[in-house]
């Protein structure tokens, strides 16, 4: 089978576990800017640059992955998700974008392979640090500080990249701005037919307010109406808030969806020092029920899970049935912030 056709074929008998968040764990390591920089001759200091570290300290990522496995997680995702070359820029290192991703997928692909376990790498793309949906100038919002065919080619040296590394999934992930998830899927479905093969897509927005909106202003109805025509082999939501905090807006893509539903949250919200401190056995507590109320396929963490938070949802989810995909809308499903369904 291919990857698709044994990850749809997992899904159907139970709910699968995605890995949780490198970044979390990279920060519980204190690392210095030397540790980041590993000898390389780059201009910029490059504290907090967590892609680097794929190239510079490959055991450390090797480790965060190892844990993740270990705790059960099947799905694995590449640490990418700065490794884009508008990201990297603020990096002075935009020219290691493929050497990063190649050496990201070839990590994940070889802990995934590593036990005779099955195993999915998923190849992360992160929203850049740019939008295309709005200016960043209030005195001139026709201004963009990109373009739609910049992103997009950006997007595509990524995919190509974790391609020859060995992903079997793009997963374009926290989706703040619809319009650069379509660049990052446009970018993906020419790869593919560079490639002759499929390359399954996940896609994950991110909510920017309780309104259940991301920052381009689409509700999830809207965005899954955007998205749709990707036939994303799963979509859902990450990162946001709390599970608490996400269930209601979850529970409407879930409804509308025909296709597998993914979603991990953050370990609750923040505190006024910017860490996240809901136990492992709340974050699970929470997603238990978002699987008996038969809302997701595919489950896992975002920011502030450790493999600890990962080991527990793996547990409680265990003797859950997953979700049932619905059938798709026979009409014509439209959106602009909001969405559209035209009668057949």
């Amino acid at each position: 089978m291919t990857p698709a056709e044994s990850f749809r074929a997992e899904a159907a008998k139970r709910i699968l576990i995605k890995d949780g968040a490198y970044g979390t764990q990279v920060q519980a390591r204190r690392l210095a800017g030397g540790d980041y920089c590993g000898g390389l001759d780059l201009m910029k200091d490059q504290r907090g640059n967590n892609d680097l570290l794929n190239i510079t300290k490959p055991d450390l990522v090797r480790s965060i992955c190892e844990s993740f496995a270990e705790a059960g997680a099947e799905i694995l995702a590449t640490n990418t998700f700065n490794a884009n070359a508008i990201s990297q820029a603020d990096y002075g290192a935009e020219a290691l974008v493929g050497k990063i991703n190649r050496a990201a997928a070839r990590i994940t692909r070889e802990v995934a392979d590593r036990d005779g376990k099955t195993r999915w790498v998923a190849g992360a793309l992160g929203p850049t640090n740019k939008t295309l949906s709005l200016s960043p100038n209030v005195n001139d919002p026709a201004f963009r500080e990109v373009d739609f065919d910049q992103v997009k080619a950006v997007y595509r040296e990524q995919v190509d990249a974790l391609v020859e590394g060995g992903v079997d999934f793009i997963l374009v992930e926290t989706i703040f701005d619809t319009l650069n998830a379509k660049a990052a899927i446009m970018a993906t479905l020419e790869a593919e037919q560079a490639l002759s093969r499929a390359l399954p897509l996940m896609i994950s927005m991110t909510l920017t307010d309780l309104s259940g909106r991301n920052l381009s202003g689409h509700t999830v109805e809207a965005f899954w109406a955007s998205v749709r025509h990707a036939r994303p082999i799963t979509i859902g939501l990450n990162c946001s808030f709390g599970a608490a905090q996400l269930r209601p807006h979850l529970a409407s893509l879930a409804a509308i969806a025909d296709t597998l539903v993914m979603a991990y949250p953050n370990a609750g919200l923040p505190n006024e020092l910017g860490e996240y401190d809901e136990a492992a056995e709340q974050t699970a507590a929470q997603v238990r029920d978002w699987a008996n109320s038969n809302l997701v396929n595919v489950v896992g963490g975002c920011c502030g899970t450790t493999p600890l938070h990962i080991a527990a949802i793996a547990g409680a989810v265990r003797d859950c049935t997953p979700r049932t995909v619905p059938a798709a809308h026979s009409g014509t499903l439209l959106a602009g912030l909001e969405p559209m369904l035209v009668a057949a």
